[in-house]
């Protein structure tokens, strides 16, 4: 069984949602995958050497990092409208209430 790093996250909550910010330093688009099932959210990445073309690797110290982490999504969490951007080694998701949880403005009639 392979090792992994869990990567450190930050997550913070508005009315609408929470946003989790999670340091993935080194991993590109295409190694990394978010899953979604029922309320269980996942993701894992790993970077890799990059050697340059023509070139190969006498020493590294660090060849690649693997990151693993898991999460309990709370029910009241919309896991299938989860929106996810990779920017600058730094997983940013956006994960929003339900409608149902949502906050809505009730209009007041007169008369």
């Amino acid at each position: 069984m392979e090792y992994a790093l869990r990567p450190p996250v930050d997550i913070f909550e508005d009315e609408r949602g929470i946003t989790l910010l999670a340091d993935m330093p080194g991993v590109s688009k295409d190694r990394l995958d978010v899953d979604v099932d029922r309320d269980s959210l996942s993701i894992q990445g790993s970077s890799a050497l990059e050697v340059p073309q023509g070139m190969e690797a006498l020493h590294a110290d660090v060849r690649s990092t693997r990151y693993q982490r898991s999460f309990s999504l709370s029910r009241e969490l919309d896991g299938e409208n989860i929106t996810a951007n990779l920017k600058d080694g730094v997983l940013t998701l956006r994960i929003p209430k339900r409608e149902e949880h949502q906050p809505r403005k009730i209009e007041v009639q007169t008369g």
